[in-house]
């Protein structure tokens, strides 16, 4: 419920910036939301000298590297734009979608 609750605010974003064309806001939404992680886990292991990473928990490295890899796929559909579209969402979309979809599954599993 928590995540949900502070996601709030770039769902908001996200979707506002679409409506009104600002399609550049709602890219930076994205890279940033996803971003936010990794950054954190690079901020504890210069702050502390020692990796981080390796005493995460799995739910932790599970959302870092989905975001991971939602943001290249992200980066991928801005470089390579297909016309092609499926529910009038380009292929790239699609395939995030997908991928947030196995990875939230994914982590329904771990989190059990």
């Amino acid at each position: 419920m928590l995540a949900a609750v502070t996601s709030l605010p770039e769902i908001s974003t996200g979707l506002t910036s679409t409506r009104l064309g600002d399609y550049q806001l709602a890219v930076s939404d994205i890279f940033g939301g996803n971003a936010f992680l990794p950054v954190l886990f690079l901020l504890a292991t210069v702050i502390s000298g020692k990796p981080v990473l390796p005493a995460a928990h799995d739910t932790d490295t599970h959302l870092t590297a989905l975001g991971v890899i939602l943001t290249v796929v992200y980066m991928a559909g801005l470089v390579f734009r297909p016309r092609r579209q499926y529910a009038r969402m380009g292929i790239g979309s699609v395939t995030a979608i997908v991928i947030y979809l196995i990875g939230i599954a994914g982590l329904a599993t771990i989190a059990t």
